[in-house]
């Protein structure tokens, strides 16, 4: 029977009419017998993308399998004639199918592959066969066949003529010969052991030559295909005059052998003939008939020995026999014809060949023992022991080879990989025969281990300590941390956060700032050593795996003192309207205390050390000051000479790189009594301090405050006869009287830094910190003040306490209150 289609479907076999049921009941025991294959039948010179089969459907297969296993076609030839469509499971052609190309007259013609699919590793052998179409005609090998017969010739006498070649097989093939009509030769039809079919010319009718000295004939080849084919040769016969016997060679047959790859020159064997004649027309020559194809050109005779040679490289692999047919021809043009059949002796001249068909690379380091690697397919076109195979590996490395299907070979793993230990390995497989000598062939496959996050980043200290000046620009780099991860890759990739922790109530991410690339820290805004003088804090490295791995390193960065604050002086205070003065009898002895100097600075270390110093001075040999403690004191007797107004400079300076200082001016009246100094300090004041200007705004001040005294003792006296009446209304109702306290007073000692001399008491309101006021008594050194705004009198205080109460801070502006004796009222004094 004949399928419809070019195409079978598993297990089955499509035939030709020329098949037998007892072949193809052979062929379908034979596929049953084979595990894992299906075979296909399909004509030649199908044009591209023509289906050969459904392979899914064949195999039992799901088409989620074909994709998800990237199901493809592996085979050893250099050209893939078909394609897996592994979306639709089906076999299509890929490259034009000759069948003469692929296989010559060798038939069945088939070619085989192998599917192979992954996760797990599936191979499935498919065999394709290649069926013959009627694509060639008969052709002969020359265009005219030339005859030399004598016209002697009897009736009877065969003549044999060059044979046609169809690369078609089977029906396909040259069927016959048809000879052109004419009177002297019928044609006769021949055909070897191995189907070649040839023809030859016998005489019916004698020749004469002095009739016809020249005879055309036309020899027709015609194939069995449908539709026919056909190929024509013209056969020139030149008649020539009598030659009695033909050629008779020795042997009917003749036979040799040679082995492959034998060197151009080889001596076969030879033919020989024997001719009755005499003279010329005894004399034979040989020559090749019927030579086709390739093997037209591996032989070649020598016409008058009859020794045959090998005249081209003979491969054992394409031809393992050869059957050639010798002619042997007198001059007389009478021929006779042997066969000649030399068989190929195979040698190990090929090396197996490696064909790597899945390799997986990289693999992962956690990969399972035992899991397939890499599938290779080895081949050796020798034959027999010549072909068979060994493949190996060093022994030293982690893995071993196993065989699957025939010539398939699996690479497993045979330990657990660590990728930090060995990156990678260069696995070196050797196929080696059986040969005499061996022949062996090799291929390494360099196979990586691709990297899991098994490790997390490592910092090279354990803790950190750095350091920074204050005052520093925003943004400047501190430091840098840093930490190393043994995985590769995005695993090993790095990444610095700071941990979410809190600097005096703040968020660290308000103060510094990491470089997530590099773990340089900076700084966010600048420092002051006055306000903190250290930070706490801890720094994360992540990798970039998934999921991430990480490690944390605490960092303590220390704030560093700049000196960038001058001293602060506290006393004596320096006020912008009265003048204040340290009162000294003439009757001070040497070494007596005039006051003290009081500063401070808010940095630290030696940027906070203060020393004194007395730059100017009325009288330098009268006065000195301590350069520790800033007492100012006398240095010799005060006598009568020396002048009332005395004023002194003293410089502070710190001990800072490069130091800062603070400059404050000290009065001293040098007198025994208050009429002397005030007539002295006055001319001073008036001196130095005012001009003519100052007048007029004086005499306009008290002007306008007087006008506001008047007023306001206006308005009191009138709120106070508007209580008296309320009163009396309120005692003439009965009603309950509740008597008046001034809300919120109370008394204070003021305290501080200064030394408990300094000290002053002051009286004021329980809310008197959110004043500009402070209330205070006499000190206990001598102390003039002198309002220049007024030209009243001067106040002497007395007492054995300082003028100055503690301040809330250095830098607050406060009000003292003098209070005179002779009346409750306040001169202010700005600090």
């Amino acid at each position: 029977m004949e399928l419809s289609r070019p195409q079978c479907e598993k297990w089955r076999l499509c035939s030709r009419p020329t098949y037998t049921w007892q072949r193809l009941l052979h062929l379908v025991f034979l596929l049953y017998t084979v595990s894992g294959q299906i075979r296909y039948s399909v004509p030649e010179e199908m044009k591209k993308g023509s289906l050969i089969g459904n392979v899914a459907q064949d195999l039992g297969i799901d088409l989620q399998r074909l994709r998800s296993g990237r199901a493809r076609i592996v085979t050893g030839e250099s050209i893939q004639y078909a394609e897996l469509k592994a979306d639709k499971g089906i076999l299509v052609v890929n490259e034009r199918i000759d069948r003469e190309q692929l296989c010559g007259d060798v038939t069945p013609c088939s070619l085989s592959f192998e599917i192979i699919l992954e996760n797990p590793i599936e191979l499935h052998r498919v065999i394709v066969e290649i069926l013959d179409v009627n694509d060639n005609a008969p052709t002969f090998k020359n265009n005219v066949i030339t005859l030399e017969i004598s016209e002697s010739a009897a009736v009877g006498s065969h003549f044999d003529l060059e044979s046609a070649f169809d690369p078609d097989v089977g029906v396909n093939n040259l069927h016959n010969y048809v000879l052109s009509t004419n009177n002297n030769f019928v044609l006769k039809q021949h055909s070897n052991a191995d189907g070649i079919k040839f023809a030859e010319i016998i005489l019916q009718k004698p020749l004469d030559r002095e009739l016809d000295p020249q005879l055309s004939l036309k020899l027709i080849a015609v194939d069995g295909g449908t539709p026919q084919r056909s190929g024509t040769v013209n056969i020139d016969i030149t008649v020539l005059d009598a030659n009695d016997n033909a050629p008779v060679f020795n042997q009917s047959m003749y036979k040799a052998t040679v082995t492959e790859n034998a060197p151009i020159g080889t001596y076969i064997t030879t033919v020989n003939a024997s001719d009755a004649d005499s003279g010329s027309n005894g004399l034979v020559t040989y020559s090749f008939s019927n030579l086709m194809g390739h093997s037209a050109n591996v032989f070649q005779i020598d016409s008058v020995s009859g020794k045959i040679y090998v005249a081209d490289n003979i491969d054992f692999e394409k031809d393992k026999k050869y059957e050639l047919r010798v002619g042997a021809k007198d001059h007389g043009g009478l021929t006779d014809a042997s066969k000649v059949i030399i068989e190929v002796t195979d040698v190990n001249d090929n090396a197996p060949v490696i064909n790597v068909m899945s390799f997986s690379s990289p693999v992962s380091e956690h990969v399972p023992v035992g899991s397939t690697i890499a599938v290779i397919y080895v081949k050796d076109s020798d034959s027999e022991k010549n072909g068979q195979i060994k493949c190996l590996i060093d022994t030293k490395l982690p893995f071993k080879i196993q065989s699957s299907l025939t010539n398939y070979y699996n690479l497993l793993s045979d330990i657990a990989f660590d990728r930090e230990t060995v990156p990678e390995y260069n696995v070196t497989i050797t196929a080696t025969d059986s040969g005499s000598p061996p022949l062996s062939s090799t291929t390494t496959l360099h196979l990586k281990i691709s990297d899991v996050n098994d490790n997390a980043p490592l910092f090279t200290k354990s803790t950190y300590v750095a350091y920074i000046t204050e005052n520093n620009t925003p943004g400047v780099s501190i430091f840098s941390v840093s930490a190393q991860d043994y995985d590769w890759n995005q695993n090993a990739r790095i990444s610095y956060l700071l941990e979410d922790t809190q600097v005096n109530g703040s968020p660290v991410s308000t103060y510094l700032s990491i470089n997530s690339d590099t773990g340089v820290v900076h700084a966010v805004r600048t420092f002051d050593y006055e306000q903190i003088k250290e930070l706490q804090l801890a720094v994360k490295a992540q990798d970039g795996g998934s999921p991430p791995l990480s490690s944390n390193v605490s960092v303590k960065i220390l704030i560093q003192d700049q000196n960038d604050n001058a001293p602060q002086v506290l006393y004596p205070v320096q006020t912008g309207g009265s003048l204040v003065a340290e009162i000294v009898p003439r009757s001070a002895e040497v070494g007596y205390l005039v006051t003290k100097v009081v500063a401070v600075d808010v940095d630290s270390g030696q940027n906070a050390w203060l020393s004194y110093k007395l730059q100017k001075a009325t009288d330098r040999a009268l006065f000195e000051v301590g350069l520790q403690n800033g007492e100012i004191r006398t240095i010799r007797q005060v006598t009568d000479k020396d002048t009332v107004k005395q004023r002194l400079t003293v410089v502070v300076e710190d001990n800072g790189h490069p130091s800062r200082s603070a400059t404050v001016i000290v009065n001293v009246a040098v007198a025994d009594s208050f009429p002397e100094v005030l007539s002295e300090f006055t001319d001073f004041t008036q001196d130095k301090e005012y001009n003519d200007n100052l007048t007029f705004f004086l005499v306009l001040a008290l002007a306008v405050v007087s006008f506001l005294f008047i007023t306001c003792l206006v308005v009191i006296i009138s709120v106070k006869i508007y209580r008296w009446r309320q009163s009396r209304i309120l005692y003439q109702s009965n009603l309950p009287v509740i008597p008046y306290y001034p809300p919120r007073y109370s008394d204070t000692l003021g305290t501080g830094t200064l030394p408990h001399v300094y000290n002053y008491e002051v009286c004021r309101t329980t809310d008197s910190r959110k004043s500009d006021c402070k209330f205070g008594r006499a000190g206990s050194q001598n102390v003039l003040i002198m309002d220049p705004s007024s030209t009243g009198t001067m106040q002497r205080i007395q007492s054995d306490k300082s003028i100055l109460d503690e301040l809330d801070s250095p830098l607050e502006v406060s009000f003292v209150y003098v209070f005179t004796t002779s009346m409750r009222r306040c001169e202010i004094m700005k600090l």
